[in-house]
């Protein structure tokens, strides 16, 4: 028995070569990884002695050769195939070991050159990968160390390994190879406007398992690299749900330089305050609606201290999110065992790549992320009355958050917090109602506020309905064909309206 073994991932490699060893499996290997079995003091026959060619153009040619192509496709039970082996001296091989070239990762790598990226472009080894995986009825791939435990299992059980397995080997094997020319894809479109391709394959690698979906009975995964930019410190293993909150909260938190805190409930808003300090602007998220915060979640863009962490410990939150925590701030707020504590790389979160993808009926429907809050260019006062500087201030807050409320979406909001929010309805107008009830509910007086609206006012009632309940300015994408007569409305009312020209629906 034969195994052709070339990781660049080289993790327990040296370990499994040594039970293959023991196990009477004759090792092959190229480069780097013959050298650390070598090393090791494992038997390895290098791919060069195995061809009777060297390895050529430094390394781009090595394995991509008859003598290696024809011991992983060989079909054993074909007669023909087993004399065309012995007649050109082509020993089957019978186990292949390969992960790529780190592609990923010279990407990854500040300061790596265009040159360095392309030469990480496997060939060989996606080769070697697929078509073992395609021989699977009588070939093992591996691309994965943690699968080197259950191949020597069996091994060592039967001297073989089962159909079964090397199925599901061949499925991961054909993962890996999608996973990773969809890595390469990605790199390609990002050096330039290419727009989207009429083939494509999402980069997914799977990064956390959970519970389960949106509900019980719905399986669920989480994919990509959101731990590495979500680190979960304390609490509950974190649920579908609550991935969603949290992308949603830290995205607004993040449209805020000052310290700003952020509270969501169900994928939206329900306060948000900036402040000189945290404690100040939780003061006024929290004041917007003090009872859609039981079991949120709460994101701030600034280290939590123990004064912070004493204003909000008291209140039920699945989850809380910041830079970072003093060693006194989790003292307090570890105590509840439930709570979940994350901190963010607000820079790793800004950076992610922003692909928005949503499954329909037989497909997906792909777009960019909604990373443009407006053009400065685009921005036009449309009224007579001018906003002043402070009215200026609120509606840009208001306009913030606007762009991450569920449409129909009406925000009212002072220069430094929210006021009220009206999220989702099938009426924009019902919006404003909803908003506007939940203020005087609080107590919350809107007179001389703010009211963002995501989308265009379509007719003049919803912009009415805001200046009965006390806004003083509007700002709007505009783009209706009743533009005209929401101006005169404002107009008549003494507000100040401002178009961006940019909408931010959110369904």
């Amino acid at each position: 028995m034969n195994a052709l073994i070339s990781v660049s991932d080289k993790t327990g490699v040296v370990e499994f070569a040594r039970e293959l060893h023991a196990l009477g499996v004759k090792c092959v290997s190229t480069g780097g990884t013959a050298k650390a079995l070598a090393e090791a003091g494992i038997p390895v026959t290098k791919v060069s002695d195995l061809t009777g060619f060297p390895e050529i153009m430094d390394g781009r040619v090595k394995t991509l050769h008859p003598r290696i192509h024809g011991g992983l496709l060989a079909v054993m039970d074909n007669p023909e195939h087993v004399a065309q082996m012995k007649e050109h001296g082509i020993e089957k091989i019978d186990i292949v070991v390969v992960n790529l070239y780190p592609f990923e990762q010279t990407v990854a790598r500040k300061g790596a050159t265009p040159a360095e990226i392309i030469e990480q472009i496997d060939i060989g080894g996606p080769a070697m990968v697929r078509a073992s995986a395609k021989n699977h009825a009588h070939t093992t791939i591996i691309v994965n160390p943690t699968r080197y435990a259950d191949v020597l299992a069996e091994l060592r059980t039967t001297g073989t390994t089962s159909l079964s397995l090397r199925t599901e080997l061949a499925m991961e094997a054909f993962a890996h190879t999608a996973q990773y020319d969809a890595r390469i894809t990605q790199w390609f479109a990002e050096q330039g406007s290419h727009g989207f391709l009429n083939e494509t394959a999402l980069p997914l690698r799977r990064d956390q398992s959970l519970r389960y979906g949106e509900n019980p009975h719905q399986n669920a995964m989480l994919y990509g690299t959101f731990t590495s930019i979500m680190h979960q410190v304390h609490g509950k293993e974190l649920s579908y749900n609550n991935i969603l909150d949290i992308d949603a909260a830290m995205g607004l938190c993040m449209e805020f330089d000052e310290p700003t805190v952020v509270i969501v409930k169900h994928n939206n808003p329900c306060g948000v305050g900036s402040g000189s300090t945290l404690v100040e602007a939780y003061a006024k998220a929290f004041a917007t609606d003090t009872v859609s915060p039981f079991g949120g979640i709460i994101a701030m863009n600034r280290e939590v201290d123990s004064t912070m962490a004493q204003e909000i410990h008291s209140l039920f939150a699945e989850v809380l999110i910041a830079p970072s925590y003093t060693d006194e701030a989790l003292a307090q707020l570890m105590k509840k065992k439930d709570r979940r504590l994350m901190t963010v790389d607000m820079q790793a979160f800004r950076d992610a790549s922003r692909v928005s993808v949503r499954s329909v009926a037989g497909g997906f429907l792909v777009q960019d992320g909604d990373t443009t809050l407006f053009n400065e260019a685009d921005l036009r006062v449309v009224t007579t009355t001018q906003p002043t500087p402070d009215q200026h201030k609120a509606m840009l807050f208001a306009w913030k958050i606007a762009k991450h409320v569920k449409s129909n979406a009406i925000v009212y909001a002072a220069a430094d917090r929210t006021l009220a929010i009206g999220a989702g309805q099938m009426s924009r107008i019902d919006s404003a109602r909803i908003a506007v009830r939940k203020a005087l509910d609080a107590g919350i007086d809107l007179a001389g506020c703010a009211v963002a609206s995501d989308a265009f006012f379509p007719f003049a009632d919803g912009l009415l309905q805001a200046a009965e309940a006390g806004a003083s300015c509007v700002i709007q994408p505009g783009g209706s064909v009743r533009d005209e007569e929401v101006i005169a409305a404002a107009d008549e009312k003494g507000l100040a309206m401002i178009f961006t020209g940019t909408r931010h629906f959110r369904h």
